[in-house]
């Protein structure tokens, strides 16, 4: 598939515009969970100010009084459109979307419908922490397929992993993160091709969580999973969400393939009513007519990106960081600094800044933190140099 040309936009870094003082007034989870003291770079939140189509579309909603239901289909029109500006994809068929509440509550349902009490369902670790708690919540087992060298899918793990989920005949899932979260893996259409020929060859159902779509570097492409060869019994869930600071708005879509529709079809009636309104608006709105402004946030975090790796080469060299492809995390290997399982512990004591522990991401995530490179190049500067501190 090929890359799409970005817009070309004038817009300001977004990362840059906001003072640690401004932020601090911010009341969400990034914000209280630690004293003021800390620096919190952890959970996948941004620094940013909302881009202008967002606020307007929300405060023009409030001016309305439009704080009903959610109805219609505008928000899968405006992922379609973008779907085709940037991925060059036009398979996303508006007829076989759902609106959900959000990505991982809609991952649940996709799960509801393709397996049982008791079934497997398989993760590429070390992933999101989330997909442990939610996957056990539902009744179903994890089974892991760790990830291979340079963090790619490793196919002959996988099979394995497929393998086990399906014995006795049992029913499976594989819960695929793309892109990756913690180690911002851009999966290619290769990758994704062997993954939908061995889901079918085992009978496993893919459903691909893929919130982390709109955020790639310069030069990479996303590809949908639902556009690669033999995915057609595929489900996915996309969301504005990561790529415009939504996660206090929620909405997200599922999508199915064209082999898969009498599935979502099957999605209960009530499942439809968890979304706000007010977040299918701000979807919409930020899918629709907030491009430049992503680009301007894509920018800054291709330079943050940059600036992280020269940061640890000059201040913590025995951490080892390869800049990522996709998503605005930073996957930190801190085994060579000899603090154990739970480097971000020994970061949050002694340095004052929170990120996210390794172990929480599973099997492989021992010794390594995930940093969140969504800040200004000042604070991602300052978070370094107290890790340095940390263990000088």
């Amino acid at each position: 598939m090929d890359i799409i040309p970005r817009e070309t936009s004038a817009e300001a870094n977004p990362l840059c515009r906001l003072t640690l003082d401004e932020l601090r007034r911010r009341t969400s989870m990034k914000w209280r969970t630690y004293p003021e003291d800390v620096l919190p770079l952890w959970v996948a939140e941004m620094d940013v100010p909302l881009a202008e189509p967002v606020v307007r579309a929300v405060t023009d909603a409030l001016a309305r009084g439009d704080t009903g239901y959610p109805v219609g289909t505008a928000y899968a029109e405006a992922l379609a459109g973008f779907a085709h500006e940037r991925w060059g994809w036009d398979g996303l068929a508006v007829e076989r979307t759902s609106v959900v509440p959000d990505v991982m509550l809609g991952v649940v349902e996709m799960l509801k419908l393709t397996t049982g009490p008791g079934d497997a369902v398989v993760v590429n670790c070390p992933v999101y922490p989330p997909f442990y708690q939610f996957v056990g919540n539902a009744d179903r087992k994890i089974v892991e397929a760790s990830l291979g060298p340079g963090h790619r899918i490793d196919l002959a793990a996988l099979e394995n992993a497929f393998r086990s989920a399906v014995a006795g005949g049992r029913r499976a899932a594989y819960l695929l993160c793309s892109p990756h979260n913690p180690t911002g893996t851009l999966h290619t259409a290769a990758e994704l091709a062997a993954v939908a020929e061995l889901a079918a060859r085992y009978g496993v159902r893919v459903v691909a969580d893929e919130i982390h779509a709109p955020v790639v570097a310069t030069g990479a492409a996303f590809v949908p999973y639902l556009s690669v060869p033999g995915a057609d019994g595929g489900l996915s869930l996309m969301s504005a969400s990561k790529g415009w600071n939504l996660a206090g708005l929620k909405a997200a879509l599922a999508i199915a393939g064209p082999a898969a529709a009498d599935d979502l079809a099957r999605l209960p009636e009530e499942v439809g009513h968890g979304p706000s309104h007010l977040g299918v608006l701000a979807h919409t709105a930020a899918l629709r007519d907030g491009r430049g402004w992503l680009d301007a946030l894509l920018a800054g975090l291709d330079e943050n990106r940059r600036l992280l790796a020269d940061l640890l080469a000059a201040h913590l060299p025995e951490v080892r960081y390869t800049p990522a492809e996709a998503t605005y995390l930073a996957w930190l290997d801190c085994r060579g600094l000899g603090l154990g399982d739970d480097p971000a512990a020994v970061f949050l004591e002694r340095g004052r800044v929170a990120l996210s522990p390794g172990p929480d991401f599973g099997t492989g995530g021992a010794g390594h933190a995930r940093l969140n490179l969504a800040t200004s190049p000042e604070a991602l500067t300052e978070a370094v140099r107290r890790m340095a501190a940390a263990v000088g």
